[in-house]
C-alpha cells in the first residue's frame, strides 16, 4: 500500500475514534527496579574487574 492510495476521511474517522482513556500508562514495577540495580551492580563488578577506573569507564561510555 502506498501513501497515496490512503484515503484522508477513513484516517479522520479513526482519530475521532481514539480516546485518551484508551491509552495504558504502566509504571516501573518494583522487580523491574530491582532487576535494573542488578544490572548495574553487574556492570560495576564487570568494570572493576577489567581494571578499569570509574572515570575511563564514563568516558567509554559504560556508565552514566
Amino acid at each position: 500500500m502506498s501513501i497515496n492510495s490512503i484515503d484522508h476521511g477513513e484516517i479522520t474517522d479513526m482519530k475521532g475514534k481514539y480516546e485518551v482513556s484508551d491509552e495504558v500508562v504502566t509504571d516501573i514495577t518494583e522487580c523491574q527496579r530491582k532487576a535494573a540495580a542488578r544490572r548495574r551492580i553487574e556492570a560495576m563488578r564487570e568494570i572493576r574487574e577489567s581494571g578499569l577506573t570509574l572515570e575511563e569507564a564514563k568516558e567509554l561510555g559504560l556508565i552514566h
